[in-house]
């Protein structure tokens, strides 16, 4: 019987060192979580025949350290939570490796090849639908402009420009500064909008006329009214200026604003001129932002929200059933998932540019591979005290 006994113990703590060596081997593998064995007695009746690794259980809850690599898609959870990937068979899996990438398909994906789920592109302040993450890879279309933002100071020293035919924009002795912003139109074109401003006489008046891709002005005007400290009293934005155009796009109805603008003693000055629209531009790549944003970047210098990342959180991590070093897929121990954003709820925050660590512990991994060595030793010395034994018997028979 004690053979059988220390028999029993030599392959538990066998099974232990598989453990402990998985572990060491383990120990620079991102998002990995350690595993113990759990040594339990067998009994036949009320008589011991044994030991055995009852269970093996994952440190699933205690986060390995956190290393910065500098990918932009490269993420780690900082607390709780699982990033979620759909398997080519349809089922879900969940794992602490934040290695993502766009495959040809325009699919987001994790470093297994899976399919990364996340919510689509917000719409009136709601996530969308849960799914697979699609990235636009192509080409996106061209947005007309509609506004033109413009904000500086117009100099209180400018002195009413006298001139016997009034305004012309080619007499530059008849306004006191010309600006230019751009301006797309619905085909990605760019075109100019030259912002001609004149002081008029014996007021704080300021007259803007309005010439469009090097053109004359054509009427178009507004008049910005300044009071005695400079600071704008008319209303600041234009009525509806339009361009219009002759390369079959449509034609440009834009307006601008004007807030902000003063008119104080010194130089003329420009703070802000730009204008919302843009040409059409080729998708270039694609990053992370620490919301869990997926964010599509292209030629234009356009940047798009694509989807966000799809975190989960169970009640019972610990019972998640592990189909390889670093997944898992939830079990009826673990409970049903919760999805949520990151940073919300239950789920950790993101760390962009950075992995999760392994959380083994070299140390006591060690000491671990020292204990199961000495209990090693003593079955062993038991087993060869057995076999003497045994033929000390058979020799005084």
């Amino acid at each position: 019987m004690s053979f059988n006994i220390a028999l029993s113990g030599i392959q538990a703590i066998n099974e232990q060192l598989e453990a402990v060596s998985n572990n060491i081997a383990n120990s620079s593998t991102y998002g990995f979580k350690s595993s113990r064995a759990n040594f339990s007695a067998m009994y036949a009746g009320d008589q011991a025949t044994g030991v055995q690794v009852g269970s093996l259980t994952q440190n699933i809850g205690l986060n390995g350290s956190v290393e910065s690599t500098g990918r932009s898609l490269d993420a780690a959870i900082d607390g709780r939570g699982f990033f979620v990937s759909r398997e080519s068979t349809g089922a879900l899996s969940y794992s602490r490796v934040g290695i993502f990438a766009a495959d040809n398909g325009g699919n987001l994906i994790d470093a297994a090849g899976r399919k990364v789920q996340g919510y689509g592109p917000a719409a009136n302040g709601n996530l969308g639908v849960m799914g697979d993450i699609k990235i636009p890879t192509g080409q996106i279309a061209a947005s007309a402009s509609t506004n033109v933002n413009y904000t500086g100071n117009l100099s209180a020293d400018w002195k009413a420009p006298e001139t016997a035919d009034g305004f012309k924009s080619t007499d530059p002795k008849s306004y006191n500064m010309v600006k230019q912003s751009i301006l797309f139109d619905s085909l990605g074109t760019q075109h100019t909008v030259s912002q001609y401003f004149v002081r008029q006489a014996g007021s704080n008046n300021v007259v803007v006329h309005y010439g469009f891709d090097g053109a004359p002005p054509a009427g178009a005007t507004s008049t910005l009214t300044f009071d005695g400290k400079g600071q704008l009293t008319s209303e600041p934005q234009t009525g509806d200026l339009t361009l219009d155009n002759t390369n079959g796009a449509d034609d440009i109805v834009f307006k601008i604003d004007y807030t902000g603008t003063t008119m104080f003693a010194g130089d003329a000055t420009t703070t802000n001129n730009n204008t919302n629209g843009y040409a059409s531009g080729a998708y270039v790549g694609v990053e992370l932002a620490a919301d869990g944003s997926v964010v599509a970047r292209y030629s234009n210098e356009q940047k798009q929200t694509v989807g966000t990342i799809a975190l989960a959180t169970f009640g019972n991590e610990g019972a998640l059933a592990a189909t390889s070093e670093t997944s898992w897929q939830a079990t009826a121990g673990s409970g049903l998932a919760l999805y949520g954003t990151p940073g919300v709820g239950l789920s950790g925050k993101l760390n962009t540019g950075a992995l999760e660590g392994s959380n083994v512990d070299i140390t006591s991994e060690l000491v671990g591979l020292m204990t199961s060595q000495r209990n090693y030793q003593a079955n062993s010395k038991v087993i060869t005290t057995e076999n003497q034994m045994m033929q000390s018997l058979m020799q005084a028979l």
